[in-house]
This record gives C-alpha cells, sequence and structure tokens, in this order.
C-alpha cells in the first residue's frame, strides 16, 4: 500500500484527518461489533453524561512500521487493562480486552498508508476513547456507552524532540487530589491541568511539574507524563503516590533500568531532591522519554544539561526503549504485538 502524501519527518504533534475510526455501542447490556465509519463528528443527546458529568476516559498508544514492513503496537494489552480500570472507577461500562485490542486493530488497518514511514520520527498514535452516551440530568451513570477508537500520525509531543526542556514546578493548581480519579485517565484530569500548563507556557517552559496536592512537599507528575530521575549514585528514581497515572512508559522504563543497574525504586520524592538528582526526564506514551535541561522552583533552579544535551542514562533508556518498540531491537519481554493484516 502506497502512504499518504505527508511531509513525515515535519509532522507535529496534532490531529491530522484520516480515513475510517471504529464504534462500538453497548446498549441493553450488551456490545455490538463495531462499526467502521468516515464521520469526523459524533451524533451525542446533548443530555449525555459525557458532556455533563465526566464520564469520559481514554488511552493513548503508538504504532511503528518495522525494517520487515510489519506494524506493530507495543504493550497494548496494559493500555487494555488501563481503560478497563478507568471505566469502573468512574462507573463506566469497560471494553473487553479482546475488543479493546480489536477495535485498535481494525482503526490501523483502515488507515495503514497514514502510518508514517520508519526512520521518520513519527509514528501513527492510535486513541481509544470510551464515553457516556445515555441521556441523563441528574447526577448518575449512563445507561449507554460508546467505544471508539480514531488514529493519527504525529510527530513529536515536544517540539524539541528528544532534547532537554525546561520544567517549572506548580503550586498554585492542583491536577488531582488523593482519593480523587488522578491514578485513571480520565479527561477531568487533563481539563484541571491545563490553566496552570497554558500559563507555563506562555512564561517559556515546555510544561509544568505538580506538587502533591495534599502537602504540597512531594513531585508528582507532569501535566502530560510521569516523572523520574536518575540520583547521583545511579538509582532510577519514579514518585510513588495514589494521584498519579500509571504509565506504561515508565512500567517498561523501570524494567530496562534494572537490566542497566540503575536499581529502579518507585518512593515519595522531596521537592527539595530535585537539587541533587544528576539527570530527570519525563515518559509517556505521547512524550517517550523527554529529558528535562532544567527545573525552576520558586525563586530556584537547576539545571541538569549545561550542553543543551540529554544526559548519558536518558540517551540510554531512550534508545532501548525506542529500539524495542520499533522492531530494531529483540524484545524479551514480550511488549511488542504485530498487527494482523
Amino acid at each position: 500500500m502506497s502512504k499518504a502524501d505527508m511531509d513525515w519527518s515535519n509532522l507535529i504533534f496534532g490531529y491530522h484527518k484520516t480515513d475510517q475510526n471504529i464504534r462500538f455501542t453497548w446498549r441493553d447490556g450488551t456490545w455490538d461489533s463495531g462499526v467502521p465509519t468516515a464521520d469526523e463528528t459524533l451524533p451525542l443527546h446533548m443530555a449525555a453524561t459525557c458532556l455533563h458529568y465526566g464520564q469520559e476516559c481514554f488511552e493513548g498508544l503508538k504504532a511503528y512500521e518495522t525494517k520487515s514492513g510489519d506494524v506493530v503496537v507495543f504493550r497494548i494489552e496494559e493500555n487494555a487493562r488501563r481503560m478497563i480500570r478507568s471505566c469502573k472507577k468512574i462507573l463506566m461500562e469497560p471494553p473487553p480486552e479482546e475488543m479493546f485490542i480489536d477495535g485498535c486493530f481494525r482503526a490501523i488497518n483502515a488507515n495503514r498508508k497514514y502510518v508514517p514511514p520508519r526512520g521518520t520520527g513519527a509514528a501513527l498514535y492510535v486513541r481509544p476513547l470510551t464515553i457516556g452516551i445515555g441521556a441523563e440530568v441528574g447526577v448518575k451513570p449512563a445507561s449507554e456507552y460508546m467505544f471508539l477508537v480514531f488514529v493519527t500520525p504525529v510527530g513529536p509531543y515536544f517540539k524539541t524532540g528528544f532534547k532537554p526542556v525546561d520544567m517549572i514546578i506548580e503550586e498554585e493548581v492542583d491536577r488531582a487530589a488523593p482519593l480523587g480519579v488522578g491514578d485513571v485517565k480520565a479527561g477531568g484530569n487533563y481539563a484541571a491541568s491545563l490553566r496552570a500548563g497554558v500559563a507555563a507556557r506562555k512564561k517559556g517552559y515546555a510544561d509544568v511539574l505538580y506538587l502533591d496536592a495534599k502537602e504540597k512537599k512531594y513531585v508528582d507528575e507532569a501535566g502530560p507524563a510521569n516523572f523520574f530521575a536518575i540520583t547521583k549514585d545511579g538509582q532510577y528514581v519514579t514518585p510513588e503516590s495514589e494521584t498519579i497515572l500509571p504509565s506504561i512508559t515508565n512500567m517498561s522504563l523501570v524494567t530496562l533500568a534494572e537490566e542497566m543497574g540503575l536499581r529502579p525504586e518507585r518512593r515519595p520524592i522531596d521537592v527539595e531532591e530535585i537539587f541533587e538528582f544528576a539527570e530527570a526526564g519525563c515518559c509517556g506514551t505521547a512524550a517517550v522519554i523527554t529529558p528535562i535541561g532544567s527545573i525552576t522552583y520558586r525563586d530556584r533552579k537547576v539545571a541538569y544539561s549545561k550542553d543543551g544535551k540529554p544526559g548519558k542514562h536518558c540517551i540510554e533508556l531512550y534508545k532501548r526503549l525506542t529500539a524495542i518498540q520499533t522492531g530494531d531491537a529483540p524484545d524479551p519481554y514480550g511488549w511488542v504485538r504485530v498487527v494482523p493484516v
């Protein structure tokens, strides 16, 4: 199949129209078999619970073209399981794991010409979404749900790509609170982060790092990604918190870090520790690994990159992760799955 006519090497991380998306409907206690459509809009009842009461959650994963011409996805089962957890926490009917995977594969196959060519630095971003479509005026779960999957080719999440970015610690806005839904991929978490994120970018920062909402003492995560750091004695540390989304990328980096001898540890990270780290970064499906060049906290700034280049451990982690994701290195963990045609 010939590729779409696109400037693959200069794609932004944004929406680009593709050919089809796949939609499943849960009604009368069962999911249907899914319907492909070229329609980019949704026919929603004005009283749908996704519009009024936030019954909405989503996932994000990427598909890559390998040197053999296959299209592969990374740890898709974990995305399916995380969506199930998200749905259950906000009382939505979760799409079964196999249906989730089938929907993603069907959406990818319907848009194969939009899978960026290998070596361009771009990927096909896959966005599964579950929403409450049943009409309710009182605050209650919907009686009907839609699970849909669309895809779009994307470039790096941060414009700089794999280059250090500057971050600022946010203290005036909380992304998520303990005992809330910060640990699932609900849309409201991202709405809560917009105010701080936009303000940070206006000041010249790539994004914000949030502190825990309870004590304002511990690093939680960045607006779009998990946080990790490398200590001066060679540990990979990442926050432990009930308000953090469990990143599949971070989960994978923990495994790779251990393989590299970095002694990974998940624990509360006191904000003052940022001044002692050797390296720091953000990680997630969209960001992959984005090295942090500096963090500004109140009137102090700590720089991890003095020459504009990532640290050696961030580089090695990035190389190992992306090589597995794109099929350029062996996958001893069974993380990569070929999309069947």
